[in-house]
């Protein structure tokens, strides 16, 4: 009697034992995989395609499912860590621009005239004080646009701080029948377009001057006058005087 119980026992274990293994075997076990053998005539039937192994692995069970889905919803609804940035990028250069080969610097210059003589390159926009020793003082000019060029000798004939702007009747008469309508006179300022210095060359209209517009610096942009940016014109005002031989080619 002892021994048919303890083998009823020992089976009773074996059973649950077997389930276990059974229900753990079901959820952990690994994917099946179909082999190309199988699957051959079927794909064939369906278009000749080359057969390939397919794996099939046990579904997640419901609940994990769930758990994993509201996951993902919390992590896609999350706020991006890193926002993207929007590149603007200008239409156009602004006003403000300004080349930087035009700032004032010392150059080698080997040309025949004497220190202190300005030559003025209206090709390359540049303006050099001439200092001796093979050097000059150069500086970014703008220059008369087309139609208004041209080229002399002539000499400083008068110094003005903050000059007063009296347009020729000619000037005043080519912007009207454009449109623009020029003042009689504009008391000097800092939006008078002689800006802050004026140097007048002989007995002509033409003068070396500052601008209130220093983007124009490199350009043929004036009626026949020289423009130079407002702190470039106050330093060459300075290292200058009255009678000092202007150049222009």
């Amino acid at each position: 009697m002892m021994k048919k119980s303890l083998f009823l026992a020992i089976s009773l274990l074996c059973v649950v034992a077997g389930e276990a293994g059974a229900r753990d075997r079901y959820h952990n076990r690994p994917p099946v995989i179909v082999s190309p053998d199988l699957t051959a005539p079927w794909l064939m039937q369906l278009g000749g395609q080359q057969a390939r192994p397919v794996a099939y692995r046990p579904q997640m069970p419901t609940a994990t499912r769930k758990q994993f889905d509201r996951r993902q919803a919390k992590r896609r609804a999350a706020p991006a860590l890193v926002q993207p940035v929007a590149t603007v990028r200008a239409q156009k250069p602004a006003k403000t621009k300004f080349d930087p080969q035009f700032l004032p610097q010392t150059v080698a210059y080997d040309g025949p005239e004497k220190p202190g003589t300005i030559v003025i390159d209206t090709n390359n926009r540049f303006l050099y004080l001439v200092t001796g020793k093979g050097e000059a003082r150069r500086y970014g000019v703008g220059v008369g646009k087309p139609g208004f060029e041209w080229a002399g000798a002539h000499k400083i004939t008068r110094k003005a701080e903050w000059p007063t702007w009296t347009p020729p009747q000619e000037m005043i008469a080519r912007e009207a029948a454009k449109g623009h309508y020029l003042p009689a006179r504009m008391e000097g300022g800092p939006g008078n377009p002689l800006g802050a210095r004026a140097m007048y060359l002989g007995s002509t209209l033409y003068r070396i001057h500052g601008t209130n517009a220093p983007w124009t610096i490199g350009y043929g942009v004036s009626s026949g006058c020289i423009r130079m940016r407002n702190e470039d014109v106050v330093d060459l005002y300075e290292r200058v005087n009255v009678g000092t031989k202007v150049i222009v080619i």
